[in-house]
């Protein structure tokens, strides 16, 4: 993970320790996959459009975290998505929209890495893709988060083979994957 923090455009304050890293997920309700809390352990982002999970305002991650769900439900809300598996669209958007949020409560958290990509939040092993997420469309930004890191702040940015050979990891958000 050293190599491509070289490559962050933000200042870098120093890691958060084993106890930060445990409170952040105990405050939110996540847990960080391995590889996200390793980058976190070794230094923390603090530039504009990373979250500050040290000094950051409460309700500006919790806007963080529950962007890619309000997302989709703003696409529910304009008839852009419904996920088959909840069954049949209700005629009514706000019945939609009720349905929608019930399911998505359901949904593994994703938590934000920079801007709107996010990596699931987990916990557990290093790997899980990074995901682009605006609204219903979601696309792999990096195979993994190394790889993310090239793609979104290397000299060449998004290439091919950062993306190459990303496995779907999470329940339902890996469904959606454009």
């Amino acid at each position: 993970m050293t190599d491509p923090v070289t490559w962050l455009p933000a200042p870098l304050a120093p890691g958060l320790t084993e106890a930060e890293l445990s409170a952040v997920e105990a405050r939110f309700g996540f847990r960080f996959a391995a590889d996200h809390r390793a980058l976190l352990a070794a230094v923390l982002p603090v530039g504009p459009r990373f979250p500050d999970w040290r000094n950051g305002a409460e309700a500006e991650l919790r806007e963080r975290l529950a962007w890619p769900v309000e997302g989709l439900l703003l696409s529910v809300e304009h008839g852009a998505f419904w996920y088959p598996a909840w069954g049949g669209r209700p005629a009514a958007t706000a019945d939609a929209l009720a349905l929608a949020r019930r399911e998505l409560a359901t949904v593994p958290p994703m938590v934000p890495i920079y801007s709107h990509r996010y990596l699931p939040g987990v916990g557990g092993r290093a790997g899980h893709p990074v995901l682009s997420m605006h609204q219903s469309d979601i696309i792999v930004y990096g195979a993994d988060l190394p790889r993310y890191l090239r793609a979104e702040f290397g000299p060449d940015g998004c290439t091919p083979e950062l993306v190459a050979g990303a496995r779907p990891t999470v329940p339902f958000w890996s469904d959606l994957l454009s």
